[in-house]
């Protein structure tokens, strides 16, 4: 499974990281973002979201809704976290199993997901850095479209 890691150095380098990939997502691309509490995870995907978005709109945490969905220029962006999911079950009563095949979801807490996580997807974990404002982002894949569409973004 391919692996790069990128080191940012604060939270400004995580949101144009995620400006910069947002164009790169299409129908059917799954991010599954890993990491603790306080991660960035979400600071991740409400810029990804934000940059995709038509007309600026406010972009909250899914930690009680579950899931926010946003009418993307190609297609719907659905933002999950699944932080308080128990059972992988949950996961098909939200619709996300079916968002998976048509919209860009961006799923926190993935390991909640069990089988249900695409094989296809991107995997990106978030670590703590150095100090309190660096972020240690690995990104994995075994779908092979993605080492030629992350070119040039995991360069520093």
């Amino acid at each position: 499974m391919p692996e790069r890691t990128r080191i940012l150095a604060h939270p400004d380098r995580t949101c144009a990281f995620a400006r910069a990939m947002a164009p790169r997502l299409g129908p059917g691309d799954v991010v599954l973002l890993g990491g603790g509490v306080g991660a960035g995870k979400t600071h991740f995907a409400r810029c990804l979201i934000q940059s995709s978005l038509p007309d600026p709109e406010d972009v909250p945490s899914p930690t009680y809704t579950l899931v926010q969905s946003y009418a993307g220029p190609v297609c719907e962006i659905w933002h999950a976290d699944l932080y308080r999911i128990g059972d992988p079950a949950e996961v098909i009563e939200l619709g996300l199993a079916e968002a998976f095949e048509t919209a860009i979801c961006l799923v926190e807490w993935p390991d909640r997901l069990g089988d249900l996580a695409p094989a296809k997807a991107l995997v990106l974990d978030f670590a703590p850095g150095l100090d309190e404002e660096t972020r240690q982002l690995t990104l994995s894949w075994s779908d092979p479209r993605w080492t030629a569409r992350l070119d040039g973004l995991t360069d520093d």
